[in-house]
């Protein structure tokens, strides 16, 4: 399957409903008398629908239709030539997904009917609704429309002509994608291996006629440049003038320091920008006279900003959808430390890739969020394919799993406002923890986030107004396509819902007690990351937990007991010692013990870095340990996050559900003895903690 459908969620997928209308039921002699078909747009049926009807010789021509009740409207009919129908057919479709019931037969009759006319095939990729609702229907007396229909509640009191039936099958897909997500199907190619699983004795597939779409795997001249540098490394120092100060002494700044833009700050407090496009506009307009008002009453506000941190991707992308030249850079405190232009970034250019981002946080339902975060998945690959290190592609996968959870939050909020919740009772902020926090995901990520309000009592109003918050949040990621979080940590659950003092308390109990329990709640946690609202909350909740952690040597003991309690995964001959399934799980006998390690030192050493690599490398960077093990390690953790992507690239791919399970047999001589050799850097991370030489 071609990987952009592959690994798009169907909630947010486009495809187009169709049925044909024929003269028998035998595919290879039918003849089309009629094409309905009905948009589908971001899983949703757009209402209107479009019907031909074809002059079949010896054929009475059906009365022509216009509406059906409870379905939508239809387009009238014309009657024409299955040659010109065929082409307005292509057209409509054009690279969608078509969607039908019992649709082998329907993509037979098409077939034979190119072949007779001898029009090259365009190679439609099409699903069946019979297969999907049997993946998740009640024992029916039948799979025919009707049933579906009556099962799901729908209206279809009129499927006697290709239109109506085309509507039907879309309203029933729409029905079908929640109690998909429900068995835990949420792509198109999940969706296609969980039908192949189940009807393999069965004869045809559930998705037929892949198209030969080019290139599907690259992204035209991508530039892997903004994907492995940060804003911070192009941004210029920003200049600032007081908001009173005239448009004179502005341009006499501007000529002297040779820049193109101010910031300022007006009487109330909202900061913006002035440039010399501006100030060329207020002179034409009010002539010389405008060098006298003062830059607050022309600057543009509110600022477009981007943070300092951010790939380069997320400021071009900013720029381009907003049509701006220049955007401030933030710290993580808020405060305006840098500029951008496109002069900056002159070298790059927003594709449909970089995008991304600004998609995700434009989007406004679960299915845009979804659309978007599917697309991660080609984006990934194709960063893959131009040899992007590893430890780059999971930041990106990272950022915008920050990036989606933050619009989730967003989302959540406005719908409580629309339902009468109001606004938020106390400052709070929302919390992303685990891989993402590391900058560490891959594409199997889940949910993992948690809540921090300024107070406010368990069971509280304001607790169950932020368990509300936080049902909202899990519910519109579910949706999108980010599962909810195995272990259930999420803001959802009380357990990662506190005020300051809860979390205060809630730490303290953590290292005091030192349960098991304790020990993989605090893993989580001190990988924590604000990404919504009044992200200093999470930062010195954060910091508290550091700050405690770092005066309990027992605690830190324990925590490399933990990490000591692992074993290598190799046989007695030096073979991966793998699953039954050929598998070998590398999150358990690579990553997990490395990023533990890394925590260890992090709260051993104060160290704020957040990433598995820099805390080694900011240990090393304090002069303690060897540097050459040190450095080996970080490589070896490069590695296995590279065996680990590629093997969840193929997967996606092939709807194969998600896991750091890797096939070894996959892997060629070279690469698994590069494997090896990195997990056997796992042993020396351990050792380097355990014996205190870090």
């Amino acid at each position: 399957m071609p990987a952009p459908l592959a690994a798009t969620p169907l909630i947010a997928l486009d495809g187009v409903a169709f049925d044909l209308n024929t003269t028998e039921g035998d595919a290879t002699s039918a003849r089309i008398t009629r094409i309905g078909l009905a948009r589908i747009k971001t899983g949703k049926l757009v209402p209107n629908a479009q019907s031909y009807r074809l002059a079949v010789p010896g054929e009475t021509p059906l009365p022509e239709e216009a509406e059906f009740n409870g379905l939508g409207r239809l387009k009238r009919d014309t009657l024409s030539s299955l040659e010109k129908v065929l082409g307005a057919f292509e057209a409509y479709v054009g690279k969608n997904l078509l969607i039908g019931h019992n649709v082998a037969y329907d993509i037979g009759v098409l077939r034979s009917e190119y072949q007779r006319l001898e029009r090259p095939w365009p190679g439609f990729i099409a699903i069946d609704v019979k297969r999907l609702a049997r993946l998740v229907a009640p024992p029916l007396s039948s799979d025919g429309l009707p049933d579906y229909c009556r099962w799901l509640e729908l209206p279809c009191s009129d499927l006697q002509s290709a239109g109506a039936t085309a509507m039907a099958t879309a309203r029933i897909f729409e029905s079908l994608v929640p109690r998909l997500r429900e068995k835990e199907i949420r792509t198109l190619a999940e969706a296609a291996a969980a039908c192949r699983e189940m009807m393999s004795h069965d004869l045809g597939d559930a998705i037929s006629a892949v198209p030969q779409f080019a290139d599907t795997h690259r992204i035209a001249q991508l530039d892997s440049y903004p994907y492995s540098h940060s804003v911070s490394e192009v941004m210029t120092t920003p200049s600032f003038i007081r908001g009173e100060a005239t448009l004179r002494e502005a341009m006499a700044m501007m000529l002297e320091k040779r820049i193109s833009s101010l910031f300022a700050t007006n009487g109330i407090g909202e900061t913006g920008i002035v440039t010399e496009r501006d100030l060329l506009k207020a002179m034409n307009e009010r002539g010389a006279e405008a060098l006298d008002l003062t830059v607050a009453s022309i600057m543009s506000k509110p600022l477009a900003t981007v943070d300092q941190d951010a790939f380069l991707y997320r400021a071009i992308a900013r720029i381009e959808k907003l049509k701006i030249r220049h955007l401030a850079v933030k710290s993580a405190s808020g405060e305006i430390i840098g500029a951008v232009t496109p002069r900056d970034l002159l070298h790059q250019r927003a594709t449909a890739a970089l995008v991304l981002g600004e998609d995700i946080d434009a989007a406004d339902s679960s299915a845009e969020l979804g659309a978007a975060w599917g697309r991660l998945t080609r984006v990934s690959r194709s960063l893959f394919n131009e040899d992007i290190e590893p430890r780059r592609i999971a930041n990106v996968i990272s950022a915008e799993l920050c990036a989606a959870t933050r619009r989730a939050a967003e989302l959540a909020e406005a719908s409580m406002a629309a339902d009468g919740w109001g606004t938020p009772p106390v400052p709070f902020c929302v919390l992303v923890m685990g891989s993402a926090g590391r900058g560490e995901s891959l594409l199997a990520a889940d949910q993992d986030n948690a809540i921090v309000f300024e107070k406010g009592e368990p069971g509280g109003s304001e607790d169950r107004w932020f368990e509300e918050l936080g049902s909202r949040l899990a519910k519109y990621l579910d949706e999108a396509g980010i599962p909810l979080c195995k272990g259930g940590v999420m803001a959802k659950n009380a357990a990662w819902r506190h005020s300051v003092d809860g979390w205060h308390q809630l730490i303290n109990g953590w290292i005091r007690r030192q349960r098991p329990e304790d020990l993989l709640n605090v893993d989580i946690f001190f990988d924590s990351i604000p990404v919504h609202g009044e992200k200093a909350l999470g930062e010195e909740i954060r910091d508290y937990a550091l700050k405690i952690g770092n005066t309990a040597p027992d605690f830190q003991s324990l925590l490399t007991e933990n990490a000591r309690k692992w074993s290598a995964p190799f046989t007695l001959i030096g073979g991966f010692r793998t699953e039954e399934s050929g598998r070998l799980d590398l999150k358990k006998f690579g990553l997990m013990p490395m990023f533990t390690v890394g925590r260890v030192l992090a709260i051993k050493h104060l160290i704020r870095e957040r990433s598995t690599p820099g805390r080694f490398l900011a240990v090393s960077a304090k002069g303690v340990g060897s540097a050459n093990d040190i450095a080996a390690i970080v490589d070896a953790h490069k590695t296995i996050l590279g065996v680990m992507l590629e093997q969840q690239l193929i997967d996606a791919e092939s709807g194969i559900a998600l896991s750091p399970r890797v096939e070894i047999a996959r892997l060629d001589g070279d690469r698994r003895s590069a494997l090896k050799k990195a997990i056997n850097q796992v042993r020396t991370a351990i050792d380097l903690v355990s014996e205190g030489r870090l």
